[in-house]
């Protein structure tokens, strides 16, 4: 957890199935044993809390939901692309979160395709964003070594795709 102590951020990047969510909870869970606290949210549900919070005028105590905790892990980072809306409440959140705390973004995106889904060139945000989560984070892609041979972890449990719910 030097990480945490070191307010540095982690971002996960792989394919569907390839383990990215089980990771991050992993230090997560290794996070709690050492007494920090974790938060996990979807990307998704943290842009909709944060949006109905501020359209209803309580953004500040919706604000501190994500940013008390010492490790916050974001999973499916980007997975659609954000509005400017959506990119100003998350500017906000990383701000409050810089050199006070850790983060872990958990991407089927690789970080270099996080710019454009951020909104690219015509966001004025999109530069202050990855400013503050990208200077000193550590990166753990996790790639194919072969394609062909490659089982996502719902296989490796033997868990069937039409099953899901």
């Amino acid at each position: 957890c030097e990480y945490i102590t070191e307010y540095r951020n982690i971002f996960i990047t792989g394919a569907t199935g390839s383990g990215k969510t089980y990771l991050a909870c992993a230090f997560g869970m290794e996070a709690c044993k050492r007494y920090y606290s974790v938060k996990y949210v979807r990307v998704p549900d943290l842009l909709l809390d944060l949006q109905e919070a501020r359209d209803e005028g309580r953004f500040k105590d919706a604000l501190k939901k994500y940013t008390n905790p010492t490790l916050l892990i974001l999973d499916e980072w980007l997975l659609m692309r954000v509005t400017e809306k959506d990119s100003a409440n998350l500017l906000e959140l990383i701000h409050k979160r810089r050199k006070h705390s850790s983060t872990i973004f958990c991407s089927q995106y690789l970080e270099e395709d996080w710019y454009q889904k951020l909104g690219g060139k015509d966001n004025p945000l999109t530069d202050a964003i990855m400013d503050r989560i990208s200077f000193d984070s550590y990166k753990i892609p996790i790639m194919s070594l072969d394609p062909e041979k490659d089982i996502s972890m719902r296989e490796v449990y033997g868990l069937d795709p039409s099953q899901a719910q």
